[in-house]
């Protein structure tokens, strides 16, 4: 089943750099209103515990594009303003178009056209529930990315007085990204940008988790990228990467939601169970390559469905 996953991408433009899941290139316009822009093009790779596993998640990409188009709709510009120029292949530019349509089946339903930004060195971790690192920290010392909470807290809990704003610091490929305390924020972007991230962050969460609300789901955390691009008034603040995925979030069903215990995720949680399960949770630091079973592969697929369609009210078809 994994065959049919692209796993990498081979285009005629500039390749600027791999993610775990991204390959971004360099969209070649030299001239007019989109000169500069990069083409975002979304694999089916997947990574759990900083491994990228060797094989990929059929249509996961076009998954993810689609996912991300929908929430950019849904929350900009009214919050804010995005990177993006163009979700669809039809609406790039003709002279894009033209270098790509002999490659079309690696880009169309999987690409956006973005404009190119500082990406600022901040994870803008937001959180609704405790869950995941920090229901470990929080056990250990009773504060999440070091913010204080009341004691008796259980795992899953929706946190009082959140959403709280939770920020790591970005890591190479390959590293790992370190929680930090919202404070810290200021000592590496300034306490202005710092200021705007934050309160931005906590807006787009809150907006994205009433309408996963809405259709029966629990956004319990999630997180941005943000990035700085020109203005007439100086460097503008904008929302870049993608949005609101099960790559980037934890999605809950809210029909089977208990606090006191782990949750079924709508996302890669196969994927952790399975490396948990056969001992590879470590195997980033020993770079051990991993590759994953039909069935778990199959199984992930089916929730990265799922989320999408519970979320957009659309059916998904490859």
């Amino acid at each position: 089943m994994s065959q049919s996953a692209i796993v990498t991408t081979q285009l005629p433009l500039t390749l600027i750099a791999k993610g775990k899941v991204r390959d971004v290139y360099d969209a070649g316009i030299t001239d007019g209103p989109h000169a500069g822009a990069i083409l975002f093009v979304a694999t089916d790779r997947i990574s759990a515990f900083d491994i990228i596993l060797q094989n990929g998640i059929p249509n996961k990409g076009k998954l993810l594009h689609a996912l991300s188009t929908f929430w950019f709709g849904l929350l900009t510009p009214s919050l804010i303003e995005s990177h993006i120029i163009a979700t669809d292949y039809q609406n790039f530019p003709a002279e894009l178009k033209q270098r790509l349509d002999a490659v079309k089946d690696q880009v169309e339903g999987r690409s956006m056209l973005v404009k190119r930004a500082k990406v600022l060195p901040i994870e803008a971790i937001v959180r609704g529930y405790i869950t995941g690192s920090g229901w470990a920290e929080y056990k250990r010392s009773g504060t999440v990315h070091g913010i204080k909470l009341q004691e008796g807290l259980q795992e899953s809990q929706q946190i009082p007085n959140g959403p709280l704003f939770t920020p790591s610091t970005k890591a190479d490929q390959g590293d790992h990204d370190e929680n930090i305390h919202p404070d810290k924020v200021s000592e590496i972007i300034g306490s202005d940008l710092a200021s705007k991230m934050a309160a931005s962050a906590v807006a787009l969460y809150s907006k994205a988790a009433a309408h996963a609300k809405s259709r029966g789901i629990i956004l319990a955390d999630t997180k941005f990228e943000f990035g700085l691009i020109a203005s007439d008034s100086g460097d503008q603040m904008i929302l870049v990467d993608e949005v609101l995925t099960p790559d980037s979030s934890r999605f809950w069903a809210a029909d089977k939601y208990a606090v006191g215990r782990g949750q079924d995720s709508f996302d890669k949680q196969y994927v952790r169970d399975w490396l948990k399960a056969n001992g590879l949770d470590k195997a980033a630091d020993q770079g051990v390559p991993v590759t994953l079973p039909d069935d778990v592969v199959k199984r992930t697929q089916e929730k990265y469905t799922e989320a999408y369609e519970l979320i957009t009210g659309h059916k998904y078809a490859a």
